[in-house]
């Protein structure tokens, strides 16, 4: 696995999401970094993107004249639409995430578990703006969920903890943590490390508060 001299930016570690997502599935991305995924799948793969919003057969994001101001994702971005590509009432695109429909999904975090918890929606601060949309039913329908961060806060904190802090936007349902830094896999038995970014082991070790396993040469 790759241990390349920079931290890897948000559309190279979209592109490194994409290729972890198996073809065929059906998936939804959140707002934010996750949004960039839609730009990285192979066309040819049968991947199908849902938008809580009421999309299913999301293409990728909208340029030039491509942009429908009418056509967006759940961030308000400007997408296209894929050959077959539906549209739902806003109560099924819900009943879809909730009925466990959902292969995968790929959300943002302000912190994440060894456990896998996820607390996505609020930092618990008194003028903090609350936003939780549809993360705590992706997180709890999806089959598998995956979250894409940065590593660290601005003051230089993980974001990757023993325990999180903030309130909770679901238990044990993150499997793996794609940053800036590096891959985790959040695993029974730990926190292994699947590759490295612009870092070594025993530096990315020190930044983060919880024991790592080095996966990186298997």
């Amino acid at each position: 696995m790759s241990n390349t001299e920079e931290l890897m930016g948000s559309d190279q570690l979209a592109a490194i999401v994409a290729q972890d997502i198996p073809p065929g599935s059906f998936v939804n991305l959140g707002i934010g970094q996750p949004t960039k995924v839609s730009n990285h799948l192979d066309p040819t793969a049968g991947v199908i993107l849902h938008t809580e919003n009421g999309m299913l057969g999301m293409g990728p994001e909208a340029h030039g004249d491509e942009v429908d101001l009418d056509l967006i994702n759940a961030g308000k971005v400007p997408v296209t639409e894929l050959p077959g590509a539906s549209y739902l009432h806003h109560a099924d695109s819900f009943a879809m995430m909730r009925g466990g429909h959902l292969d995968y999904c790929v959300l943002g975090a302000f912190q994440v578990s060894t456990t896998g918890d996820l607390a996505n929606w609020h930092t618990g601060k008194p003028d903090a703006i609350p936003a939780v949309g549809g993360a705590m039913d992706l997180a709890i329908g999806a089959k598998h969920t995956f979250v894409m961060m940065s590593l660290l806060t601005r003051d230089g904190r993980s974001k990757l903890v023993p325990e999180c802090t903030m309130p909770l936007t679901g238990v044990g349902c993150v499997s793996r943590v794609y940053t800036d830094h590096g891959v985790f896999l959040l695993e029974p038995q730990g926190v292994a490390v699947r590759e490295l970014f612009g870092i070594a082991f025993s530096d990315l070790q020190e930044l983060v508060e919880v024991p790592l396993t080095d996966r990186t040469d298997t």
